[in-house]
């Protein structure tokens, strides 16, 4: 099953790339410059043995209509709606998993939410109830995802309104050998989105002897 990564060149969708083909899932990697996607998917796959699945480079409709159903959004927040537009006639029969953040363009460590309460919802509102719209991978680390010698530290919190898409969105998350947790409809985005900008803080912090870390869902001991 091929996915498309949209914002495919970006830190965030080249890390999942390569944990996608790693895991045996091969990845259209979209841009908006074709050119450019297909040099960071040869340099991707340069980095992956002979066992890895495939990444090929595409423009952003191109990858769009490669993947079998999968569609992952990882552009900046204020490309968002832009690209959806663009891509909104490609996308019938798809899933998109949205990953984005709508985090303050002046300050990393704050969130600016849409009129909607989250990136996902905004892109469900824009896409309209036919093309379900998951929101997921909003807490990992970049820098975790593209270094291949660290394990990915971190639960996955998975929301969106279809069931039956969210179910199958924790499935190909798991692939990468992380737990992924249901956590219910789109409007629990505005909570696992807001996340992102309190681990930014702790991860810069100067008080804090560790980065790069992500949220675990702990159960009891008793």
């Amino acid at each position: 099953m091929t996915i498309a990564i949209i914002g495919g060149t970006g830190p965030q969708g080249q890390g999942l790339a390569l944990r996608f083909a790693r895991a045996g899932t091969p990845v259209a990697l979209g841009s908006r410059d074709a050119t450019r996607a297909a040099e960071i998917g040869t340099e991707l796959m340069a980095q992956l043995g002979p066992e890895a699945a495939p990444i090929t480079g595409l423009a952003n409709e191109e990858a769009v209509k490669a993947a079998d159903e999968m569609v992952i959004l990882a552009v900046p927040f204020a490309g968002h709606n832009a690209t959806l537009e663009a891509l909104k006639p490609h996308l019938e029969g798809k899933i998109l998993v949205d990953i984005v953040v709508p985090l303050a363009e002046d300050d990393p460590k704050k969130v600016t939410m849409p009129p909607e309460g989250s990136a996902t919802e905004a892109a469900q509102a824009l896409l309209g109830p036919d093309i379900p719209v998951i929101g997921a991978l909003h807490n990992v680390s970049a820098t975790t995802l593209k270094n291949l010698d660290w394990d990915i530290n971190c639960d996955i919190l998975v929301c969106g309104n279809s069931l039956a898409a969210r179910k199958k969105v924790m499935a190909l998350v798991e692939t990468l050998g992380v737990t992924a947790y249901n956590a219910g409809g789109a409007d629990a985005a505005r909570c696992i989105e807001a996340i992102t900008p309190i681990l930014i803080r702790i991860n810069i912090s100067k008080q804090v002897p560790f980065t790069h870390a992500g949220v675990k869902i702990w159960a009891p001991d008793h």
